[in-house]
């Protein structure tokens, strides 16, 4: 599978030193193997440094975040200079940038006080230390571009962190294609009904609610039904796909096979779903038969599932979940 539908890299945001740009307060890198080695084939990175943009210098004094998580400061370690205005004015700036490329995804550098997305550090006058804060970049970046997908560097080593960010990542890519193109009612139905099984592996709850307004798309005005379907879908695949609602998708496509699959083949499939039920083989097993039998019996309906190819197989993100 190509990296997108027009066989073009996905363009995607990124903290620069985890490109190996030597933009550290100590003048070196973080380089990220996993970035630069295996999603660079797929991914065109848009690299930032918020603290070089804001004219901290490399190398430099390193900072920290003073005062509430809700509203912190941020100021140099040793010398106390304040640069919280300057960072917050640069990281609008730059969001606004941002927020007009298109981007699919943003790979945030973890633990920093400019582009942390979770539990960054924010001391208090009082030596306190909460551990709830979040970069003061990184917040800027969400408040402009609350669609786009967003993750750290370092919990992408989890296999299903990874896994739902990737899906999301891809999912955003195809949704941007529909909403940006000649765009129309029946081209919404068909995308929505593309991404049943997808949507189903990880919130009933909003498929439900994007069933009813495609539904009822013609009771909306075009630019608010497009927000709502947006926003609800990205929300919808924000939450996390678990082992359940896998097998409770896998055994609804059976239910196409009726007449096309043997007792014996449809009881090799219940097995191999089984098997993963409990551990004993990672998704792709599953998926990969169910998608070599959706291609042998021409099953239509299923045929362009985004469940069954919701990213490359060469990331071979379901052969570790």
């Amino acid at each position: 599978m190509s990296a997108s539908p027009e066989n073009e890299k996905i363009r995607i945001g990124v903290s620069s030193c985890l490109l190996g740009e030597p933009v550290r307060w100590n003048g070196d890198h973080k380089r990220d193997r996993y970035l630069t080695e295996v999603l660079a084939s797929f991914f065109e990175w848009v690299p930032t440094c918020p603290e070089v943009d804001a004219g901290m210098g490399t190398p430099r004094e390193t900072v920290q975040l003073h005062g509430t998580p809700e509203s912190p400061r941020m100021a140099g370690t040793k010398s106390g200079t304040d640069w919280t205005d300057i960072m917050r004015r640069t990281a609008r700036q730059r969001s606004r940038e941002l927020a007009k490329m298109n981007l699919c995804g943003y790979i945030f550098k973890s633990k920093s006080p400019s582009c942390g997305l979770n539990r960054i550090k924010v001391y208090t006058d009082t030596s306190t230390v909460h551990h709830n804060g979040r970069g003061l970049f990184a917040e800027a970046f969400v408040n402009a571009c609350s669609r786009v997908p967003v993750e750290e560097e370092g919990r992408l080593h989890d296999p299903k962190i990874r896994e739902n960010f990737i899906v999301r990542v891809f999912a955003y890519h195809r949704l941007q294609s529909l909403l940006s193109g000649h765009w129309s009612r029946g081209a919404l139905v068909r995308f929505h009904t593309e991404h049943k099984f997808l949507l189903l592996a990880h919130s009933r709850k909003h498929y439900d609610a994007l069933g009813k307004l495609v539904a009822g798309a013609k009771q909306h005005s075009p630019a608010e039904l497009k927000s709502k379907y947006a926003d609800t879908f990205m929300d919808a695949l924000a939450v996390k796909s678990t082992i359940k609602k896998n097998v409770d998708v896998l055994q609804h496509m059976l239910g196409f096979f009726k007449k096309e699959l043997s007792a014996e083949e449809k009881q090799d499939i219940l097995e191999t779903i089984e098997d993963y039920r409990q551990g004993l083989v990672p998704l792709v097993v599953p998926v990969t038969l169910v998608r070599h039998h959706v291609r042998t019996h021409n099953v239509e309906y299923l045929q362009n599932q985004m469940y069954l190819n919701p990213h490359p197989k060469e990331l071979m993100i379901r052969n570790h979940i």
